[in-house]
């Protein structure tokens, strides 16, 4: 059997690539960047760390406002589908291979983003904390960082135990999750059923509280941490949608 990390499968990102990140996923993009930058006050010209750009949704609509984007992800093919569309727009941005607890550039980015639930990966703690040390290495003073993820919190509110949705092809996923007793991680194991087909894929990650995670990036060194429930900058409450967290290098 093999011990290969859910993450290090380039199968599951492949096949899941067109749920991921579909027509939907994409029409938002312009929007999320409206509200990132509004979240990190930086101003077209500054330099920006996508960590885990996947196939670089934020990296090119950043880039296309002018700002100077570095795209980090570990999967190759996100990576040289975030590259062709840079390039066929004649944009200069970066984009690296690279797991995230590797990369590091010492004082570098005016800002940091790490979007769409791309934290907690890794069953050691550490991993994570490692992660933020990195981001927090790699910022110039006063660099921003900004997190967006599904936080503990709204999970307890939403959670289903399973689920089913049908994409506009007739590709079907079946969800089934589970808890671990103490809240502090979900497994996830997704059908996914297509063209008379099916595949399945089993993943877990971490689940922080707002509390948990402020903490955690407060042990790294960041200051000024704000928790909001949307990247509007709605407040992190019952009806919050999301945990995003928001802080700064000193």
């Amino acid at each position: 059997m093999s011990t290969m990390p859910w993450f290090e499968n380039d199968r599951f990102w492949a096949a899941l690539a067109p749920i991921l990140f579909g027509e939907q996923r994409l029409a938002i993009t312009p929007e999320q960047t409206d509200r990132l930058v509004a979240l990190l006050e930086i101003a077209p010209g500054a330099s920006l760390l996508d960590l885990c750009c996947g196939p670089g949704r934020h990296s090119v609509e950043l880039a296309r406002r002018g700002y100077r984007v570095t795209g980090v992800d570990r999967q190759s093919d996100y990576v040289a589908q975030a590259r062709e569309r840079a390039a066929a727009e004649k944009l200069p941005a970066e984009f690296v291979i690279e797991d995230m607890r590797r990369f590091v550039r010492p004082a570098t980015f005016d800002a940091v983003i790490n979007m769409y639930t791309s934290f907690g990966y890794f069953e050691d703690p550490a991993d994570d904390r490692l992660v933020l040390e990195h981001a927090f290495a790699s910022l110039k003073p006063c660099g921003r960082i900004v997190m967006e993820l599904m936080g503990r919190e709204v999970l307890a509110r939403v959670f289903r135990a399973r689920d089913w949705d049908q994409e506009e092809d007739g590709t079907i996923l079946l969800q089934e999750r589970r808890l671990a007793p103490d809240w502090g991680w979900i497994h996830n194991r997704w059908i996914l059923i297509r063209d008379g087909r099916s595949e399945e894929f089993r993943f877990g990650h971490r689940l922080y509280t707002g509390t948990e995670l402020s903490a955690l990036l407060r042990a790294c060194g960041f200051t000024d941490v704000h928790v909001f429930g949307s990247l509007a900058g709605a407040p992190y409450d019952h009806q919050a949608g999301r945990l995003v967290v928001c802080a700064r290098k000193p």
